[in-house]
C-alpha cells in the first residue's frame, strides 16, 4: 500500500485499497510504483455522498489516475446556484489540495454527475472560474427541469439505476437523502450550464433510459461547445456512471483521459469492423 504523508492537525485514515478519507473528500490514489497520469475531481450530485463514488474512483485509480471524490454540492441551499463563488471556491481548494511537491499532476479533468454536473459546467462557464482551467470535462447524467415523483425508495433506486451493487450501496449508506431527485435543480443554474461554454474538451454521457435528462438539450450542447463529445449509454438510468454499463461507462471515461492526456489525437481508432 502506498504511503502518504498526513499533515499535523489533519485526521486520515487509509484502508487497503489506496484510499484515503477527509473531512470534505475521499482519495483513490493510482497502485504504488506508477507512475500518476493525471487528477480527477468528482463532484456528485442529489442524494449523493462521496461513497456514491467509491467503485468509479478505484476503477480510475487502478489506472494509475489521482481521483478525489468531494462533498456535493445542495439543491436550493445557496451552494452552488446561490454562491457560485463559494462552490468555486471550495472546488479549487480541492484541486489544490491534490499537489504534491511538483504541484497538481496534469491532465486535471473534473467530473460532475447529476447536479454535480450542472453546478461544473455552470461554474465553467463563468469568466471568474478561469483559474481552474481544467484539461477536461466530464458532465454525466446532466439533468434538466424534470423532477422524480417517485414516493417510495424502490422508486427512486429505479430511476437512478439497475445495478444490483449499486442499489446496495445506496441503500446501505445511511448519509444518502432518500427523495433528493424530487429536489427541482434551479433554474438560473441549469441555464447557465445549457447555455453556457465549456472550453474545455467536454465528454457528455448520458443514459438513454434517463428519465432526468433533457435529450434534446444535451444535443443542442454537444454541437455548440468548442469541443464536446455526447456518449449515450444504451439502457442506462440517471446514475450513469454507477449502472449495470459501469464497466463500458468507466472504459469510456478512461478513453477520454488518454485522449485529453494525448493532445486530442485517440490512441485507438477502428480501421475495419464486422460489427
Amino acid at each position: 500500500m502506498t504511503q502518504h504523508t498526513v499533515s499535523p492537525g489533519h485526521a486520515e485514515s487509509t484502508d487497503n485499497f489506496g484510499e484515503t478519507e477527509k473531512a470534505g473528500h475521499t482519495d483513490h490514489y493510482a497502485p504504488e510504483g506508477l507512475l500518476t497520469r493525471g487528477t480527477v475531481v468528482v463532484v456528485p450530485g442529489r442524494g449523493e455522498t462521496r461513497a456514491t463514488y467509491a467503485r468509479f474512483g478505484r476503477r480510475l485509480a487502478a489506472d494509475a489516475y489521482r481521483v478525489r471524490v468531494v462533498d456535493p454540492p445542495r439543491a436550493g441551499a445557496g451552494d452552488p446556484a446561490g454562491s457560485p463563488d463559494a462552490f468555486g471556491a471550495r472546488l479549487a481548494q480541492a484541486v489544490a489540495g491534490t499537489a504534491d511537491g511538483d504541484g497538481v499532476v496534469r491532465p486535471l479533468v473534473l467530473v460532475g454527475a447529476d447536479l454535480g454536473a450542472a453546478a461544473v459546467a455552470a461554474l465553467l462557464a463563468r469568466e471568474e472560474a478561469q483559474d481552474l482551467e481544467p484539461d477536461g470535462v466530464v458532465l454525466a447524467g446532466l439533468p434538466g427541469s424534470a423532477t422524480s415523483s417517485v414516493d417510495t425508495w424502490d422508486a427512486e433506486l429505479d430511476v437512478r439505476t439497475s445495478c444490483p451493487t449499486h442499489r446496495g450501496v445506496l441503500s446501505d449508506d445511511a448519509e444518502v437523502r432518500r427523495g433528493s431527485l424530487g429536489e427541482p435543480v434551479p433554474d438560473s443554474l441549469l441555464d447557465a450550464a445549457y447555455e453556457g461554454t465549456v472550453a474545455a474538451p467536454t465528454l457528455l454521457l448520458v443514459g438513454d433510459a434517463d428519465p432526468l435528462a433533457d435529450h434534446e438539450g444535451l444535443a443542442r450542447i454537444a454541437k455548440s461547445l468548442p469541443r464536446a463529445r455526447l456518449s449515450l449509454v444504451r439502457g442506462a438510468h440517471h446514475d450513469v456512471l454507477n449502472d449495470v454499463q459501469h464497466r463500458s461507462v468507466a472504459a469510456e471515461v478512461v478513453t477520454f483521459l488518454e485522449t485529453v492526456r494525448g493532445g486530442l489525437v485517440p490512441q485507438v481508432v477502428v480501421e475495419s469492423s464486422a460489427w
